[in-house]
Order: structure tokens, then sequence, then C-alpha cells
């Protein structure tokens, strides 16, 4: 069996480190950085990329908070809630779909701000979006939260309720589906999948992002399907199962759309500047001003050809 951490936060002093923090920072700074060499092999600047992208965490942050409150209310507005506790992040409660949203309006205003493609930086950060997932569901373990129907198996999740001395309210003890898990495995398959075909097939001008927002939505479908823990009710639905459902289908049909339109056009954005090629590389995989490589179409004169928030 899985089993549950005895602890999720640090004491040093007067300064606690909830563990569940720290897993969704360990995913930001590897997304971060993996982005950021991404994003310089579309000859694009590293310090640029970091304004934008930092701007984008705050929203995305905010958003995904928003969102878990929004889709989850009782703990904060019921009868018993504490509206107070919706600043406590630190306690879990930050959605991907919300997260995601508050981020790409957030990219979307910057790469304006900044002269840059939004489409190009949507694709970038796409995969690593799924790295970043994977390592913040660790923070779902640490905090013995997001778990299924009881189960009787050897891979069940033993919930027993106590983190640092205390129980956990709400929590029942026993041995659960560990959906955690479940979508862990399915980002990190999707990821393999997502760099294979990507890769495979040059997919770029906005196809790569959502391919990523298809992946991951029928994962989440499927996973949030059988998830406990209470949220709005959309008929027979979850609103989360339900959100999952329609972002998959949008996520296929923007896909196909994008497609059809490079073929229309010859061409698809694929460098940081809007281009439909990318820069020569260096040595040093840098790109190389003086000479440029004349492989694609031109861009169009019309609007960068971006995706949707």
């Amino acid at each position: 069996m899985i089993p549950s951490p005895a602890i999720s936060a640090l004491s040093l002093g007067p300064l606690t480190i909830h563990f569940y923090a720290l897993c969704i920072l360990s995913g930001i700074a590897v997304a971060m950085w993996w982005a950021t060499k991404r994003w310089e092999k579309r000859g694009g600047d590293g310090d640029t990329f970091f304004d934008i992208i930092f701007v984008a965490i705050i929203a995305g942050i905010v958003g995904s908070r928003i969102w878990h409150v929004l889709t989850s209310p009782a703990p904060f507005f019921g009868p018993e809630g504490d509206p107070l506790s919706v600043l406590y992040i630190w306690q879990g409660g930050l959605a991907i779909y919300g997260g995601v949203a508050g981020g790409a309006l957030a990219v979307w205003f910057m790469a304006r701000l900044k002269g840059v493609s939004f489409t190009a930086l949507a694709d970038t950060v796409a995969p690593t979006l799924l790295a970043a997932q994977i390592l913040g569901r660790f923070g779902n373990w640490f905090n013995q939260e997001l778990y299924g129907p009881p189960l009787d198996a050897w891979w069940a999740w033993d919930v027993t309720c106590e983190t640092n001395g205390a129980t956990i309210g709400g929590c029942v003890p026993g041995t659960y589906h560990p959906t955690f898990l479940y979508e862990q495995l399915w980002m990190l398959a999707g990821l393999a999948v997502l760099l294979l075909l990507s890769r495979r097939h040059q997919w770029a001008g906005g196809r790569v992002f959502w391919a990523y927002v298809a992946i991951y939505s029928t994962g989440r479908a499927l996973v949030d399907a059988i998830r406990s823990e209470p949220v709005l009710m959309i008929g027979p639905l979850r609103i989360h199962t339900l959100v999952a459902i329609v972002m998959a289908l949008v996520g296929i049909a923007m896909f196909l759309y994008l497609t059809r339109r490079k073929q229309q056009r010859g061409g698809e954005v694929v460098a940081a500047d809007g281009s439909f090629a990318l820069p020569a590389q260096t040595e040093g995989n840098g790109p190389d001003e003086d000479e440029i490589e004349k492989s694609g179409t031109p861009p169009s004169a019309g609007p960068d050809p971006a995706p949707e928030p």
C-alpha cells in the first residue's frame, strides 16, 4: 500500500515550511528552467521570458485559488466555513484550470507588452506545465487529500488522517484510490506522447498548447470522476469533470483547426518573434543574427494566430 507521510510541514523557529508549497515551488522551478531553454531555441531572450513568466506565475496562483474557491465554496462560505481560509493556500486547493486561465491571460498581456509571439509562448510552456503539475501533485500526498472511493488492493493509499501530530478535519481514515497518483501517471505518459509527436511532426502555431489541453483534460475527466472531495455538481457530473470534458473537446477542435490553417497558409508560427522559421543556431545554441535559415513561409501581415487562453 501507499503510506501517508507523518508530517506535512516543518517548523524552524517562527517559520513554518509547508511541503505542499515546496512541491508547487519545485514544479514551478523545473518548468521555468525547461521553458527558458525551449524559448531560447525559438530565438527568444531569456530575461524577457523571465519577466513574462514571473507575472504569469502570480496570476496563475491567484486564478487557481479563485477557481478552487468558486467550485468548492463550502469550506470557505458554508455554515461552518472560514472566509479567511481563502488565503491559506498552503492547506491545498489550487485548481489547474483556473491557473492556466489566469496565467494565459497574463502571458497574453505581457506578450503584447514585450512584443513577442503569444502563440510561440503557449507552445513553449505547454510541455513544461505537465512537468510542473506532476511535481505539484506530490503536495496532495503530503496533505492527504484528493483520493477516490475506498479500495482494497496493493496499490491503495493508506490515509491515516494524522499529520504533524494532529488530526485532519473532515478526513476519515481508510484505504482509498490514490487519484493524485493516477493523475501523475497519466500526465507522465502524456508528456512523453506530447514530446514525441510534437517533435516528429513538427507541431507549432499553437498546436502543442492545444494538444496539451486535450491530453491533460482527457485524463483529468477520467480521474476526477472518481474523486471524492465535495465540489459543485452540474447534474450528475462534478463541475471539474464537466469542465475537463469540455476542454478536451475544445483542445481537439482547436488542434484540428490550426492544422488545417497551417495547410492553407503554408506555414505556422514557430519563432519567438512570430515568424514561420527558426533562427539558425550558433555553436553556443543561440540565434545567429547574421544568418537566418530560410525554411518556411514568411508570416502573413495579419495578427498573430494565437490560441485563446
